[in-house]
């Protein structure tokens, strides 16, 4: 079955290595048959900072405006992204800072403790990497940046993410093992 596939790519640089598994991504996806937009953090004009917290919703510049379209178009959303400093980067961080914002990603209710998830019914899947080797990460850090991801922010909104990948450590990575990473996001873009 079709769906609408929304690819985001969390890097600053296009030309990185995340940037070749959201293109290897997007392009697979398309093949398999879905409608694929692909949005890039880095091409954006916003401010990524909340001038005043949640006290007041800044006015959404343009390009953001235009992000919370496709997110609402997406029936399924492919997150890629680096660890750096074991987290996020801080494009990334500030622009779901950004958007994810009461009133389109969430709602909280009058007189209970949880939210309504208004980005309900959407699926994803979190493509990362990183220098660490991922055994480690998955040991000593205990996945941080993956749960994180995962738990308080997408499934908060309502997104569930289905499938995490996680390549490293990119920074020593031969020909060969990017790619088999590859060919991994390939069969995973397939597989929505």
């Amino acid at each position: 079955m079709s769906k609408k596939v929304l690819v985001i790519l969390g890097h600053s640089l296009d030309d990185s290595f995340c940037g070749a598994l959201s293109a290897q991504y997007a392009a697979s996806a398309e093949a398999a048959g879905h409608q694929v937009q692909v949005l890039k953090l880095g091409d954006l004009q916003f401010d990524p900072i909340l001038r005043h917290g949640y006290r007041q919703i800044q006015p959404l510049e343009a390009d953001l405006t235009q992000a919370q379209a496709q997110i609402e178009w997406a029936e399924h959303i492919a997150l890629v992204y680096p660890v750096w400093w074991g987290a996020a980067p801080a494009l990334l961080k500030g622009f779901i800072d950004r958007i994810f914002v009461p009133g389109f990603a969430f709602k909280y209710q009058e007189d209970s403790s949880f939210q309504v998830k208004l980005l309900k019914g959407r699926s994803a899947h979190l493509l990362v990497t990183m220098d660490t080797p991922p055994w480690y990460y998955r040991w000593v850090y205990r996945l941080s940046v993956l749960r994180q991801m995962r738990k308080t922010t997408l499934e908060f909104c309502g997104i569930k993410v289905t499938k995490s990948a996680v390549f490293g450590p990119v920074i020593s990575a031969q020909p060969a093992h990017r790619s088999a990473w590859l060919a991994q996001t390939s069969a995973l873009a397939t597989r929505i």
